[in-house]
């Protein structure tokens, strides 16, 4: 596919990280739900959209809600997370995923992650529950994230967990798509969420959904999402809840989108393939591994440089060219806001922040393009 893909865009027009893919698709989708009236945060669409993730993932219950870090927010809460509790996170995350703890009122405890997949280091969690465990105090639950579109070792990490009690939060946010041992990202662990934020394969431009493979559970998270409102004629609240649902509209506009995700895949993929045979022969500039656990789904391509200072140099050169690149996640252990909290670290993640860098890899994106940013990456590290 990658030797025979082409393009005939522009290849000097400003090339963005991970744009939206929309298209004639999507603009009959929503304006078939504007054109219905439901413009309300109820509707078919959003019916649909639910069903259509249940099916995906093979569990019954999908919940859509307004985006992704709400998504945690709500399975954290339907998780049984309460305020004291910890929660270990990834470090090598966005900021959502530990701030979504925060907005629970538990304390994220981080754990660095394996250099062989990049992922959450089954051995470090290992370590830090036999800790927690010796000290009285398990964490509720543990966020594993999916990050960069693979899935972690839930083979390894899920037993890990379920040996002591504590519940599998599986941060798929960028993972739609992506497989671990034949089965689909967001149904790994006990309760998954997705992120359809703007930058993602998939998108609603914003939006999350959260999936479980309990009904009641699904029920309780979709009550929390809709203002805990109870089943009156007037406006009746037992408890405090959030304004989290995804609207009609934007759920019309996932379902296109989310029938095109082979496709949207595909393409991600075969950038991949095209950066993997332009730096072939470079010394010093690394892909990605990926895992052979599961399948990948293309979301960004990352690479590593031999040092700190070639990737600087790259970081640098891309934005003269109009393009857009940005280094790896910085860990949760190295923001501020999250300075002195508990961490179990290994040097991993704190080395790919420094030498690592996301290209663009929109699914939109020619040969021409990709061929022009690895074009201008090799002519920074000469």
């Amino acid at each position: 596919m990658a030797s025979t893909w082409t393009g005939c865009s522009d290849p000097l027009v400003t090339i963005f990280l991970s744009p939206p893919d929309v298209g004639p698709l999507e603009r009959e989708y929503v304006l078939r739900a504007l054109d219905s009236g439901w413009i309300a945060p109820v509707g078919p669409d959003l019916d649909a959209f639910e069903r259509d993730l249940a099916t995906l993932t093979g569990w019954p219950g999908a919940v859509a809600v307004s985006s992704g870090t709400a998504g945690l927010h709500l399975a954290l809460l339907a998780s049984g997370v309460q305020p004291g509790d910890d929660v270990i996170v990834s470090t090598f995350t966005f900021a959502a995923s530990a701030n979504a703890v925060v907005h629970a009122g538990a304390t994220p405890v981080f754990v660095d992650s394996d250099a062989s997949t990049w992922q959450l280091s089954p051995r470090l969690l290992s370590e830090a529950l036999d800790e927690a465990r010796r000290h009285n105090r398990l964490p509720r639950a543990v966020m594993v994230v999916d990050l960069y579109g693979q899935c972690a070792d839930y083979d390894a990490i899920v037993p890990l967990c379920h040996r002591l009690g504590v519940t599998v939060i599986e941060d798929a946010a960028e993972a739609i798509g992506s497989t671990y041992g034949g089965r689909p990202a967001g149904a790994l662990g006990d309760i998954g969420v997705f992120s359809f934020n703007g930058n993602k394969i998939v998108t609603t431009s914003g939006g999350g959904m959260v999936l479980t493979p309990d009904p009641a559970v699904a029920a309780r998270v979709r009550h929390l999402a809709t203002q805990a409102r109870m089943p009156a004629v007037h406006y009746e609240h037992e408890e405090v809840g959030f304004n989290y649902r995804m609207s009609n509209v934007l759920a019309a506009l996932g379902r296109a989108q989310l029938a095109r995700l082979p496709e949207l895949i595909g393409r991600r993929l075969a950038v991949n393939q095209r950066y993997a045979e332009r730096f072939a022969d470079r010394a010093g500039i690394t892909l990605m591994p990926v895992a052979p656990h599961g399948t990948w789904n293309g979301w960004l391509t990352c690479v590593v440089f031999d040092d700190a200072q070639r990737r600087d140099a790259a970081l640098h050169a891309l934005p003269a060219r109009d393009i857009e690149s940005r280094p790896l996640w910085k860990p949760m252990h190295q923001q501020p806001v999250y300075r002195g909290h508990a961490r179990w670290l290994n040097g991993v993640s704190d080395d790919l922040f420094a030498r690592g860098l996301c290209l663009p890899s929109g699914s939109a994106l020619t040969a021409d393009q990709v061929d022009v940013i690895a074009d201008v990456v090799l002519a920074s590290v000469t």
